[in-house]
């Protein structure tokens, strides 16, 4: 995941190259990890999920990818995820995840001060727990829509968005994901729709305090931006790299 930080290097991607290698990559994972199974994505309208479920019904076919659709209450710009099922072809299944949070929350309020942080997080948890209801329903297999930009600085909620059981993106840079996107043939509204956190309404870039083409030149290129988003972006890096890693565990021998 590291990066030789004072080390420039020309780059140039080749988004077919790239995208065939992993329908070829998905293709061999199903083969291993369940055959005949389903792709199981969370789809929220924008370029990851986009991304993914349209790769993996490349790799596996239409009828072996189901998309979930997973509004808290009333969601604005659903019509994003409405747009990618009709472009694909896939199954969708709706399903509104306000309910449980409420429910989780009232439950808390009364024990807890309820810190923000739960409040952002725990809506991706039981997003990620409803992907898992849906596979073992499903014959499917749970896909991790994370590109290596956010999980570079650790944007995303362990056990939430982190997890799944395969992962296409997670070695590609946001503008290599939409590359690939493009490549894949996918409406340019999915690509660039700009992603929001789901609470206060801002952008990820907007919460990082950096743009992703600074985070990804600095990723792939060595190119490092002004100092000060420097030291956040190895900063964030240093702290996060718990959430790429296998949980830690007692190493007794008896």
């Amino acid at each position: 995941m590291g990066t030789k930080q004072n080390e420039k290097r020309a780059y140039t991607f080749d988004a077919e190259r790239a995208a065939q290698s992993c329908i070829d990559w998905i293709r061999s994972w199903f083969e291993r990890n369940g055959p005949g199974c389903n792709a199981i994505v969370g789809v929220s309208g924008g370029k990851d999920s986009s991304v993914a479920a349209a790769i993996c019904a490349k790799a596996l076919g239409t009828e072996r990818v189901i998309g979930v659709l997973m509004p808290q209450g009333v969601q604005s710009d659903i019509d994003f995820s409405n747009l990618l099922c009709d472009h694909l072809g896939i199954e969708r299944i709706t399903v509104n995840v306000g309910p449980a949070i409420d429910c989780i929350l009232e439950e808390l309020s009364g024990k807890l001060t309820i810190e923000r942080n739960t409040r952002i997080n725990l809506p991706p948890r039981v997003r990620m727990a409803t992907l898992y209801a849906v596979a073992q329903s499903k014959n499917g297999r749970v896909v991790n829509t994370c590109n290596k930009s956010e999980d570079y600085v650790g944007y995303s909620t362990r056990y939430g968005d982190s997890v799944g059981d395969f992962s296409p993106l997670s070695n590609f840079t946001v503008h290599e994901v939409k590359a690939i996107g493009r490549w894949l043939g996918l409406p340019e509204a999915l690509i660039e729709k700009p992603p929001l956190d789901g609470l206060s309404g801002k952008t990820d870039e907007d919460n990082l305090g950096f743009t992703y083409e600074e985070l990804d030149r600095y990723i792939r290129e060595g190119i490092a931006p002004a100092p000060e988003k420097k030291e956040k972006i190895d900063r964030l890096h240093r702290q996060n790299l718990f959430k790429l890693e296998l949980m830690e565990s007692f190493p007794f021998e008896p």
